[in-house]
């Protein structure tokens, strides 16, 4: 099911700016027994994302109806998205422009439960993210360098591909945040470049210390993640996946991806 504007529709105008220049944000999150994990941390994200591209956010409670009217306490992801809304042709923005408010909702994912005790393959992408400091961080629409690395690869055994930038530092999965965990220090890359910011790997990095973990924002190497005792990918759909294939390297089930996990199922709002 989809919303336009809060109205049942499955189309918007070919004049949006969302759909000629990728101009506005998104979200995509969890919904169980008709609640959305993390709401409050999603929406704060939502306007954030939204002011950077200086575009106005909806209403909360705009979004809380339209979910309310999406889902029937079934289990699914529900996706939200503001763009700029419909313009004239060209690149300026005309003031006063009302944004598009979309809001959709899909059944979950199904991934094998061995995933949680087996974890994932992995491997390393060619295509290279580009630096924009304007726009990092941000989940804006434009995911053309993600769709192109996702399309690297046809195995489905392998769910997941790490990106690195233009100098070949680690950034991110095509659809996750990445951490990796030596000894007792959890580390995960400088977003201040590209890449984006999600809403887990905000909680992660605020519960990692309450697992016994210290925590480090930093440039990764491949060679760090190679070395690495742990290495594991998060978003706000899957949670979290531990890789243990990712090229020639292997590793064991690690100690502190199940306690991670365990931190990240309890403390939800």
């Amino acid at each position: 099911m989809i919303l336009v504007n809060g109205d049942v529709c499955t189309q918007v105008a070919a004049n949006d700016r969302g759909l000629s220049y990728g101009d506005g944000v998104f979200r995509t999150m969890l919904m169980q027994a008709g609640k959305v994990k993390n709401w409050s941390l999603h929406y704060a994200k939502l306007v954030d994302d939204c002011s950077k591209l200086a575009l106005t956010c909806p209403d909360n409670d705009l979004f809380k109806k339209d979910i309310s009217n999406l889902s029937s306490n079934e289990n699914g992801v529900i996706k939200l998205m503001v763009t700029r809304g419909i313009g004239m042709r060209g690149y300026a923005v005309q003031s006063g422009m009302p944004v598009t408010r979309i809001s959709m909702w899909s059944a979950m994912p199904q991934f094998e439960d061995k995933i949680l005790h087996e974890g994932i393959r992995a491997r390393w992408c060619q295509l290279r993210l580009s630096r924009q400091p304007v726009l990092a961080g941000v989940k804006h629409l434009n995911r053309l360098e993600n769709v192109l690395a996702r399309s690297e690869w046809q195995d489905a055994d392998i769910l997941e591909g790490l990106l690195m930038d233009e100098s070949g530092n680690v950034i991110c999965g095509t659809m996750s945040n990445v951490f990796v965990i030596k000894g007792r220090y959890l580390y995960t890359p400088d977003l201040s470049g590209c890449g984006i910011a999600g809403v887990t790997r905000a909680r992660v990095l605020a519960g990692a210390e309450s697992i016994g973990l210290m925590t480090k924002i930093t440039v990764l190497s491949v060679a760090d993640v190679l070395a690495a005792d742990e290495v594991i990918v998060t978003n706000s759909v899957i949670g979290i996946w531990q890789i243990r294939s990712l090229a020639e390297r292997r590793w064991e089930a690690g100690q502190f991806t199940p306690l991670i996990r365990a931190y990240l199922e309890m403390d939800n709002d």
